[in-house]
């Protein structure tokens, strides 16, 4: 019996140290940016969720229609939802923000990246885990957050 609460102490010891390495990896990368004019495909992993490719339905999420005559009030508010969510902004540009999220206790890093299509009126959103393989859901229940607060804030604002 005290061999096996040693196996399990190491095993858990183990988890945890494999955890804080992945934390630290998660911190020495940066968001993904636009490629070839879009927000970048998910890896084949479940923790990252994007709008730019419909036919991955593994990660797909559905984008964010821009209100009508919204288009200049759009980038502000998406600013704010992210904010109030938890994030910090990055990097932006007339059609681009990216942002970070942090977990608590390990520290991981998440990146969140937008883009504002005027053309088609779409705002496109991806959130991905940095590091590790699954995510327990998080990254959908964040960008679900942030269209939330984003409709709140396009309602308020009319």
């Amino acid at each position: 019996m005290n061999k096996f609460f040693t196996i399990l102490a190491l095993f858990i010891l183990f988890v945890i140290i494999l955890f804080f390495i992945l934390s630290y990896l998660s911190r020495s990368d940066n968001a993904v940016g636009i490629v070839n004019g879009k927000l970048s495909q998910c890896p084949d992993k479940p923790n990252c969720v994007c709008s730019e490719f419909s036919d991955d339905r593994e990660h797909f999420i559905a984008p964010i229609n821009i209100p009508e005559n919204a288009a200049d009030e759009s980038l502000r508010m998406l600013k704010e939802a992210i904010q109030e969510s938890g994030g910090v902004i990055q990097s932006e540009s007339d059609t681009y923000l990216a942002g970070i999220y942090t977990s608590k206790f390990f520290r991981f890093i998440d990146d969140l990246e937008i883009r504002i299509d005027s053309a088609e009126g779409l705002i496109h959103i991806r959130s991905a885990s940095r590091a590790g393989y699954g995510d327990m859901g998080v990254n959908s229940k964040r960008v679900e957050l942030i269209k939330a607060l984003f409709s709140q804030k396009m309602e308020i604002s009319e």
